[in-house]
């Protein structure tokens, strides 16, 4: 019972010697020690975006054919002029200049001046394949009131299909030289033919490249009297279909009408499709101009546009010359390629996104290409190219590249999208955008002037000192834990406040 008591008297003793020297006075930083500084680098913060993941189906792989292209490659009647009256064979050259094969062509001739022989005046080719070609003949016979001509007009219309049935159709217009007539000098000789004048197109332009749907373009025609005498007045058709003549050079009753004109294609603005011309020389040319509106509900193609010059003769006998011009329509894809979010102001020597977006604008899908991103200089670009594919009505496509700029300044981004036209040729849409470079940012240490952090401990209570002495009786160790280091934030004025050491008098010859 003694060894009891004395034994837990003697723990008594223990646990106040224990307690009283557990508590340990509050450590500072002592000047001279050396603390590691902390630098704070800026983390650039990512503004969070929204971005749509298309998810792509695999669909089956369809082959491109370009469509047929039948050309004339020569033509030759034989000599070099032809007697009026007298019969030639017009031997002509066709090649097929597209890029997939032409079936089922058909060549069909039409003429004031020459009248078709044997054939009635349609030629058949089953087939002409890729870069080929082929030879035709058709036998003519030169009207005889040709006499006094320099040349003649041979009409060929030309149609055909491709592989998979597609229609496509041609319009050409070939001269014939006529031989001029030989007048004696006798004073009883009389000419033996009636001179006339002949107008012809001599060129065409548009200023709109390319026609497409809806377009408004003015159409400049040059018209040259092919003739021996003068043309007077000259009404230029458009559209053709001129009534108030047979086309012989009768004289009808009744004026000039162009209402049964073809216009479902090209109509006129601004004025009616009878331009009036006055008079044209022999030998002279003229130009003219007007607006043209092409139908919105037009298809991608080459279309032929008929013009009619109707004229008066020398005997007052109102005359018709139809020619024929040809106008290719596209519709091109409507795109807009611009940022989907304002991407901010880049800074030098930092990767930063650029976020790309194109928008179909058009009323119709748009097969495009590659979506590509490029700088001039100074910069360097990171997944910059994806491929669009198939783009719906109001649909978009985004591209998120990276980049880094090295100088400040303005930074001019090329952004381009390329694309297959109706003609299959490769077309390109471009669109320059600007974003703003700043200097690099370079942040100081903290807090700013040079001098260390003090280390602050906070102070253990008289609890956690108790649990570290019973965890010390139970083997599960004494040792107290390591401070957490508070460092403390800056004020408003962004200086540190200053910390109190105290300092404790030393009595001389004693302790502290």
């Amino acid at each position: 019972m003694k060894k009891l008591i004395r034994s837990f008297l003697f723990s008594i003793l223990i646990l106040i010697f224990a307690l009283g020297t557990i508590a340990s006075p509050v450590v500072f930083a002592q000047e001279g020690t050396t603390t590691p500084i902390v630098t704070l680098t800026p983390t650039p913060t990512a503004t969070s975006t929204s971005t749509t993941v298309a998810t792509l189906t695999p669909t089956p792989t369809m082959t491109v054919f370009g469509r047929p292209l039948v050309v004339i490659y020569a033509y030759d009647y034989g000599q070099s002029a032809v007697n009026p009256g007298s019969d030639f064979t017009l031997k002509i050259r066709l090649k097929n200049a597209g890029g997939s094969d032409v079936y089922n062509l058909i060549a069909s001739f039409a003429s004031s001046d020459f009248l078709p022989l044997e054939t009635g005046a349609v030629r058949v080719v089953p087939y002409l394949d890729t870069d080929a070609a082929t030879d035709i003949s058709q036998p003519l016979r030169a009207n005889a009131t040709l006499w006094g001509l320099a040349s003649g007009l041979v009409t060929m219309n030309v149609s055909y299909t491709d592989f998979q049935g597609t229609s496509y159709s041609e319009v050409f217009t070939l001269a014939i030289n006529l031989t001029q007539p030989v007048y004696s000098s006798a004073a009883t000789a009389t000419p033996t033919s009636q001179a006339r004048a002949q107008l012809v197109v001599g060129g065409y332009e548009v200023d709109v490249n390319p026609l497409q749907p809806g377009s408004i373009f003015n159409l400049k025609v040059l018209m040259r009297n092919l003739g021996t005498v003068e043309a007077q007045g000259v009404t230029m058709v458009l559209g053709g279909g001129v009534s108030g003549s047979d086309g012989s050079g009768t004289p009808t009753v009744g004026g000039l009408s162009g209402g049964s004109s073809d216009l479902s294609t090209f109509a006129p603005l601004g004025s009616s499709n009878l331009i009036y011309l006055d008079k044209i020389a022999a030998a002279e040319s003229k130009s003219t101009e007007v607006q043209l509106i092409v139908n919105v509900s037009t298809i991608p193609g080459a279309y032929p546009f008929k013009i009619s010059f109707a004229y008066t003769n020398s005997k007052g006998e109102r005359v018709v010359d139809d020619q024929v011009i040809t106008l290719l329509v596209y519709s091109l894809p409507r795109v807009e390629l611009g940022f989907y979010r304002d991407p901010g102001i880049l800074f030098a020597g930092q990767v930063s996104p650029l976020p790309i977006q194109i928008t179909n604008l058009g009323k119709t899908t748009a097969i495009l290409g590659n979506l590509r991103v490029s700088v001039t200089g100074g910069a360097d670009l990171s997944e910059n190219v994806a491929l669009v594919g198939p783009l719906e009505q109001g649909g978009y496509f985004t591209l998120d590249a990276m980049v880094m700029p090295y100088q400040t300044g303005p930074l001019d981004i090329l952004v381009s999208v390329s694309y297959n036209d109706d003609f299959n040729q490769p077309r390109t849409v471009e669109q320059t955008l600007s974003v703003q470079v700043e200097p690099e940012q370079i942040f100081e240490p903290m807090p700013g002037d040079g001098t260390d952090l003090p280390v602050i401990e906070t102070q253990e209570t008289f609890a956690e000192k108790v649990v570290r002495f019973l965890k010390g009786l139970l083997g599960l160790g004494s040792a107290k834990s390591e401070p957490a280091l508070d460092y403390p934030m800056p004020a408003d004025g962004g200086e540190f406040p200053q910390q109190e050491v105290p300092v404790v008098p030393i009595k001389p010859g004693g302790k502290g």
